[in-house]
């Protein structure tokens, strides 16, 4: 019998015991394939690994396969190929009309907020830095994206081929088939993407074929059991947060979202509240630039949406302002009465919101209202688990506005859904992966599904870890000597600059209830005294 040659590897540079930067390496024989190359979110300590160099070669690839536009899973797309690869970016066509967007404006805030910082460094007589990447970066990617409709075979060599599935968390997501290895030794191999829960406004029920020898699957909330309501009920607790926010007559409801899809199924179930008079009429204003592009996209691809309809006629409500310049969002701050502002990003780490929630945070007529997941060391989880002070830019910044969470617009599909999801994929033969979500999630899936795969190995990766897909199940690769580039006690939670914030602020906060200067004196020589005696 001829020998079969090296297992199939795969390496976890991303997504493994955090939500954020996915990033898989698979490699087949002398074939190389980067399935997604996302930008990591959450505590600073992750987001570094954004400027530092791949844990492979970029030059050495063969393809990358894209499972969707969010820059968790593309954003490093043009570090990438400015690092020297020169292959195809392969995707949906929906997927390519967003990146189309959504890279360029990253570049674009990259540059915007390294300019900042670079002033703040030059005050402070510290060194400048430079942006991961520009917008014109991201214009040159673009050039290598390739766009495949879904259920279509794709080969990439005799030894790769692929095909995308719906995998209904956002236009032109996907899940993605591969069968890999030569001949009659081939096997075959899922990545989820990120899977949709039941009943999204715009997107169809996530779908792919059964038995498989390898899953990798997202658990982003695979420990939580979400109460899915109806379209009607998730419209009616809308209409109630609201309702609750309107009682200031002068207040503001901020509302952090991500710019591409969550924003647009707001929008569109408010006009829809306010046309049945369940609400009442009140300016919306949609400030970003990059959520007024993706609406146009959404807008192209609105046949191939469920309720595209509903998508294309709040899009026209007269009630209803795009802001594109700078001006035009700083002029937000100048409305007088009730008004509603959506503005990215959804976890409050970027963009217009920080300005938003200066000019709110500390006034008890504003309201702000949480609508999807909040990575750890995000200000989005700072302001969901209570905290009284937080600093944006800098500045300290009083939280006296009502902070609500509505978690019916999530792009995720919850644990049961993905529980069903990987029961309709069976038989999996030799393995099951989880990523994509921190280590509580991942350990509530895991307990899920456990049972319902006897004998099928369900592996927690490690970043930076390389598995063999052996014919029987997957082992850690012996050859693989590299070091991770974090620990897995750093990622997937706060870190040493969140701690070190709000030691500032509570220590702020001591210094101010003092009843007195003898009292602030004694604060601040204990604090010194724990310096010195750690020095």
């Amino acid at each position: 019998m001829p020998h079969a040659g090296p297992s199939p590897r795969i390496s976890f540079h991303g997504a493994a015991g955090t939500v954020t930067g996915s990033c898989f390496l698979l490699e087949v024989g002398a074939n190389r394939i980067l399935v997604d190359c996302g930008m990591f979110q959450g505590s600073k300590t992750e987001k570094e690994l954004n400027y530092r160099p791949f844990p492979f070669q970029p030059s050495s690839l063969d393809a990358v396969i894209l499972t969707h536009a969010h820059i968790d899973h593309s954003g490093l797309l043009p570090k990438l190929v400015k690092d020297g690869f020169a292959g195809s970016i392969c995707c949906t066509p929906a997927t390519m009309d967003l990146c189309a967007v959504m890279l360029p404006d990253s570049g674009h805030i990259q540059e915007m907020e390294v300019e900042q910082l670079n002033r703040r460094n030059e005050r402070r007589g510290r060194k400048s830095v430079e942006p991961i990447y520009t917008a014109a970066d991201a214009m040159a990617t673009l050039v290598q994206m390739r766009a495949h409709p879904f259920e279509q075979w794709v080969e990439i060599s005799p030894s790769v081929r692929f095909r995308f599935w719906n995998a209904g968390h956002l236009l032109g997501s996907a899940s993605v088939e591969l069968e890999i290895g030569p001949g009659t030794d081939r096997q075959r191999v899922l990545f989820s993407g990120d899977i949709g829960p039941h009943h999204k406004l715009f997107q169809f029920d996530p779908t792919a074929p059964s038995g498989w020898d390898y899953v990798i699957c997202e658990s982003t909330y695979g420990d939580t059991d979400r109460d899915d309501p109806s379209e009607e009920n998730r419209r009616n607790m809308l209409r109630d947060e609201v309702c609750l926010a309107a009682r200031h007559p002068d207040g503001a409801l901020l509302i952090p979202s991500f710019a591409v899809e969550r924003t647009q199924e707001l929008l569109a179930d408010l006009v829809e509240l306010m046309d049945r008079k369940k609400i009442s009429q009140c300016p919306i204003i949609i400030d970003s630039p990059l959520a007024s592009r993706a609406t146009e996209v959404f807008k192209k691809h609105s046949r191939e949406l469920e309720n595209g309809d509903l998508l294309r006629h709040a899009i026209e409500a007269k009630n209803v302002r795009f802001t594109e310049s700078a001006e035009q969002s700083k002029a937000v701050d100048n409305i007088r009465g009730f008004h509603i502002v959506i503005a990215a990003s959804g976890m409050c780490e970027a963009g217009r919101i920080r300005h938003r929630l200066k000019n709110w945070l500390w006034r008890q007529e504003g309201t702000v209202l949480l609508v999807g997941y909040q990575a750890n060391g995000t200000l989005g989880r700072f302001l969901e688990d209570g905290a009284s002070t937080v600093r944006i830019q800098g500045d300290e910044i009083a939280v006296r506005a009502s902070i609500r969470k509505l978690d019916v617009y999530s792009g995720h599909a919850d644990g049961p859904e993905l529980a069903v999801w990987i029961e309709a994929r069976k038989p999996i033969r030799r393995g099951i992966f989880l990523v994509h979500g921190e280590l509580p999630a991942i350990a509530g899936l895991k307990a899920r599904i456990s049972a319902s795969l006897p004998g099928v190995a369900v592996i927690q990766p490690a970043i930076d870890v390389t598995y063999e897909l052996g014919s029987r199940e997957a082992v850690i690769a012996s050859s693989d000597k590299t070091l991770p580039r974090l620990s897995a006690s750093q990622v997937g939670r706060a870190d040493w600059h969140n701690d070190f914030q709000t030691l500032v602020l509570d220590l702020q906060d001591s210094l101010v209830k003092a009843a007195d200067v003898k009292a602030r004196n004694v604060i601040l020589r204990r604090m010194r005294r724990a310096l010195s005696e750690d020095n």
